[in-house]
């Protein structure tokens, strides 16, 4: 496979760095399994699990590609990865907000900033030549998925479905030309610094809510596919007006869906319903991170998937994945409510602290709500953008 572009750091051969496309699955699975190798060692390292790596890539059964366009690209020295990002082009955003921006992802590099130059150029120049303005990230492959880059918070894992990289792809992003868009924040709450009277005062309100025909109840996932129809719909209403936000469409919300169902506790997926109408929706799932730390390279098959499955009642932390209310019901206390909720089973059922993540850095009311409740923030995320030269 013939390089895009490559750099000599010194006259030596064995310095030269190639970038190539990714084109097959010989290539991709090297894509996916790089990061194994650059953060080998690292005690806060959790691998992705391959088999969703690879569901996430798959043309064939990610929804996503029908109306996006990626490339992926790899960066040798000496045929060893040193690099990797993909290009991406959204079809879904542009036309939500009509606004000619792409996208760059899966973005993990060597500590070398000439390697990691040639990596954003390759991807700056295929976004370029797709007629795109902007670029944006990282996202893997849109804010329906995994984004933002770790900028504060190094000393702990991340929780399921959150990124983890190393401090200096911050400084090689400002060095290439990207600006702060937006901060993503990741809140905690431990057993013992909890604000267990605004989880009791929780209870009155939901009372006075049920005089208003507001009640709650977890998700039957007995009838999985027909509740998704209902909260597909809430989905898109309470968060359409946030930062970022892509509504995925009805094939990617059922696909990303049926992702999660092996790890949801119908518990902790709880549902507010107005007069039997549904009004708003929480999620927290257990953090399987904790069991993925301990997968090499992310394998599941043929025995990783037993420690996954057994593994799940000893684990201790919660991450609230998802939160959120139709706009006229909102200011109601229903989503102290559902903090409230998970707390009070979360400590029910073993678990010692909680993750909410991620919350706009922006959004007031969404961080009181979560500091009412004793949550602090504890990690910082960000997204970027830079706007491509002619």
């Amino acid at each position: 496979m013939p390089p895009l572009r490559s750099n000599k750091t010194n006259q030596h051969k064995k310095m030269e760095t190639n970038i190539i496309e990714v084109k097959d699955w010989k290539w991709k699975k090297r894509f996916i399994d790089f990061p194994h190798d650059l953060y080998a060692g690292d005690p806060n390292y959790v691998p992705e699990i391959y088999l969703g790596q690879k569901d996430l890539l798959s043309e064939k059964s990610n929804p996503f590609f029908k109306h996006a366009k990626v490339q992926l690209y790899l960066a040798l020295r000496n045929d060893k990865i040193v690099g990797r990002i993909a290009a991406i082009r959204n079809g879904q955003y542009i036309d939500f907000y009509g606004k000619n921006a792409g996208f760059f992802g899966f973005f993990d590099v060597i500590d070398d900033y000439e390697v990691a130059k040639l990596l954003l150029d390759a991807a700056t120049d295929w976004l370029k030549k797709q007629g795109l303005d902007s670029v944006v990230g990282p996202a893997n492959f849109s804010t329906n998925d995994t984004a933002g880059l770790l900028v504060e918070g190094f000393d702990s894992p991340p929780v399921v479905m959150m990124t983890y990289n190393r401090a200096y792809y911050a400084d090689f992003l400002d060095k290439y030309g990207f600006q702060k868009q937006m901060d993503l924040l990741a809140y905690i709450v431990r057993k013992d610094n909890a604000n267990f009277k605004s989880v009791e005062l929780a209870q009155k309100l939901k009372e006075r809510l049920a005089t208003r025909g507001i009640t709650f109840r977890t998700v039957n996932m007995k009838k999985f596919k027909q509740e998704l129809v209902q909260v597909r719909d809430v989905y898109k209403a309470a968060w359409d007006k946030n930062w970022g936000f892509v509504p995925p469409t009805d094939a990617e919300f059922d696909h990303l869906a049926e992702g999660m169902k092996m790890v949801i506790d119908p518990d902790f997926a709880i549902l507010a319903e107005q007069n039997g109408k549904l009004i708003g929706f929480a999620l927290a799932v257990p953090d399987i991170n904790v069991i993925a730390r301990t997968l090499k390279k992310g394998r599941i098959l043929p025995f990783g998937i037993f420690k996954l499955l057994l593994g799940k009642k000893n684990l201790k932390r919660l991450r609230i994945i998802l939160l959120g209310v139709e706009p006229s019901h909102r200011r109601m206390g229903i989503e102290g409510v559902f903090y409230a909720t998970i707390i009070t089973k979360g400590l029910e059922k073993g678990y010692t602290e909680a993750e909410a993540s991620w919350i706009l850095d922006n959004n007031e009311m969404m961080k009181r709500g979560v500091e009412s409740v004793g949550m602090e923030a504890y990690k910082r995320y960000r997204m970027y953008e830079k706007a491509l030269a002619g």
